[in-house]
């Protein structure tokens, strides 16, 4: 049987079992999209990373949730940037990488910390209740509205579309219940990826924000840290004047509400366009069969 060496790797996060974990397979060449599927459905995280060699760029990557390929993913790209520097195959400094929504540049500092630049912004608000919006939630309306003054509901992209939802209190964002079939329903609904609830009221003083993702339609309920929805959701809040002016870098936390606690970093005017960083640390290594060419055959993990 073929193996192939597998990784899981933990994203935003110097801390093992913490931050959002990817699977990475460092050579996916030859794979096809059904095997690469059913790698990324055993591995169960929400996404997997599967690295080839490219005609176009340095690097080519895909992405895989449980359930179907997604075009981009922050954390799974800041995982497989780390993997690859701190075991010699990259040297720090920038390179390119083909990805389903076109050639990014990926660079690595002297210290592990990778940053990916994203797409440019599209921000475009929608025409949602406030009572919808609550319902898919499970939040209390009041508090969604009571954060909408200058901020409205709105999809902001940076490679990935999300629907990014400012309510009040830290607490309003910690008792959030979606019911994953409305806030699936919510998402097509607006033609985004998924659902990002956010608040100022952060746990960490020098946190900018705290937020909680939920991606359904991808078969991801929540995601610990959102590498592409931070990179939106900091897009959205320059668009709309959050601050005055926006800072330097923008500190978001996330996933403390699934025990994945972890930071991304964005800095959105500096010269190369949104970019998104942070750090990443191996916590599993080892191979895994590739099944031949059935979706459906039982994979093994050692």
């Amino acid at each position: 049987m073929e193996t192939r060496r597998i990784l899981q790797v933990d994203a935003f996060t110097d801390d093992p079992l913490t931050g959002n974990p990817a699977g990475i397979v460092p050579d996916a060449s030859g794979l096809t999209h059904g095997q690469m599927q059913t790698i990324a459905r055993e591995m169960a995280v929400s996404e997997t990373a599967f690295l080839t060699g490219s005609p176009q760029a340095e690097r080519r990557i895909r992405y895989f949730t449980p359930t179907q390929e997604v075009d981009l993913c922050g954390h799974a790209t800041i995982a497989s940037f780390a993997t690859l520097y701190e075991e010699g195959a990259l040297e720090a400094g920038t390179s390119t990488l083909e990805t389903n929504v076109g050639i990014l540049d990926i660079e690595v500092e002297a210290d592990g910390t990778v940053w990916m630049t994203q797409e440019s912004p599209t921000i475009r608000e929608v025409d949602v209740e406030y009572g919808d919006v609550a319902d898919a939630l499970g939040v209390d309306r009041a508090a969604l509205e009571g954060a909408s003054a200058d901020l409205p509901l709105a999809v902001a992209s940076t490679g990935l579309p999300f629907l990014v939802v400012p309510i009040t209190y830290l607490a309003d964002v910690g008792s959030a219940e979606p019911g994953m079939t409305a806030t699936e329903a919510l998402s097509e609904r607006v033609d985004a990826a998924g659902v990002y609830l956010f608040t100022f009221d952060s746990l960490e003083a020098d946190s900018t924000l705290h937020g909680r993702m939920f991606a359904p339609a991808a078969g991801v309920p929540e995601d610990p840290v959102t590498g592409t929805a931070s990179g939106a959701v900091s897009a959205y809040l320059d668009r709309y004047g959050a601050f005055d002016p926006t800072p330097e870098e923008l500190r978001l936390e996330q996933g403390y509400y699934v025990d994945r606690p972890g930071l991304v970093r964005v800095r959105v005017h500096d010269g190369n366009g949104i970019r998104v960083g942070g750090r990443a640390v191996t916590a599993l290594e080892g191979t895994i069969v590739v099944p031949e060419g059935d979706e459906d055959d039982i994979l093994e993990a050692s």
